[in-house]
């Protein structure tokens, strides 16, 4: 072998091995370039945008720490809990959960208003959250958009072409598309952390279901980046009836959900 190619596979090598992680989920290595401060960082500033571009936060205060409460339940139980979480709910009238690299949550007055108890909101918290854990909406950003490009972009000199750009890129963000495996991981996934957390599992099927129903009268935007199956309830059902028990201990939170939620912005 020459200097040269010895050279070229010991780099090779090293490529390899550090790009290697464990995704927390499932227990298994991925390959993964990117580092988690990149996360963060297109997190940090890609959030506004998304925020903006979603009609920005529902001017309730106490919606909002209800919200953020109910994710950082489920935060402290999380494989990551050291990350800084945010959870927003936001005004877009469409039926969607949003999650940004790096710990960010948007939730859509839309989504807010179909559910009907903490559990469901929990569960919608759980599974966003999943996502940023097993840092699949790093690993789409890099395959669909690509990392660079996005920092490259908030980076550079804010100019009016500079705006423009970050507006386009956060659409882009904003259609990023999961893949079955992806969403079946996040579902066991978000499962277990509203169970650990203390919610009732049912939440979870709960929410499958208003999907499905709202996918029948008008395509809904969650189901247009988050794959959904014909089996999900099925699954999610068989899932619960097999590993999880004393569900009576567990809090469903009918009545909290209503007077927090859908009683305010029902106003």
């Amino acid at each position: 072998m020459t200097k040269k190619l010895t050279l070229l596979t010991l780099g090779l090598i090293f490529c390899l091995c550090t790009g290697c992680a464990v995704n927390p989920i499932t227990g298994q290595e991925q390959f993964m370039l990117i580092p988690e401060q990149q996360d963060i960082t297109i997190g940090r500033e890609y959030s506004p945008e998304v925020e903006k571009q979603l009609g920005g936060r529902i001017a309730n205060e106490s919606l909002q720490n209800y919200i953020d409460s109910v994710g950082r339940q489920i935060a402290r139980i999380g494989h990551r809990p050291d990350w800084e979480y945010h959870f927003v709910a936001v005004e877009d009238k469409s039926v969607n959960a949003v999650a940004l690299p790096g710990g960010y949550v948007f939730v859509t007055r839309g989504m807010l208003q179909k559910m009907k108890t903490e559990a469901q909101l929990a569960a919608i918290l759980a599974h966003e959250m999943t996502h940023i854990v097993a840092r699949d909406s790093s690993a789409a950003i890099s395959r669909q958009i690509g990392i660079n490009i996005l920092l490259s972009a908030v980076t550079s000199e804010k100019t009016p072409e500079s705006v423009l750009l970050i507006a386009d890129l956060t659409r882009q963000i904003l259609d990023l598309k999961y893949s079955r495996e992806q969403e079946e991981v996040a579902d066991f996934g978000g499962l277990d952390y509203m169970v650990r957390a203390g919610y009732n599992p049912y939440g979870a099927v709960e929410v499958m279901q208003m999907l499905q129903d709202q996918q029948r009268i008008r395509p809904i935007e969650f189901l247009s980046t988050h794959p959904s199956p014909q089996n999900r309830v099925e699954y999610l059902t068989q899932k619960i009836q097999t590993d999880y028990y004393r569900l009576e201990d567990l809090k469903v939170g009918e009545e909290d959900y209503r007077n927090i939620v859908l009683e305010q912005l029902a106003d």
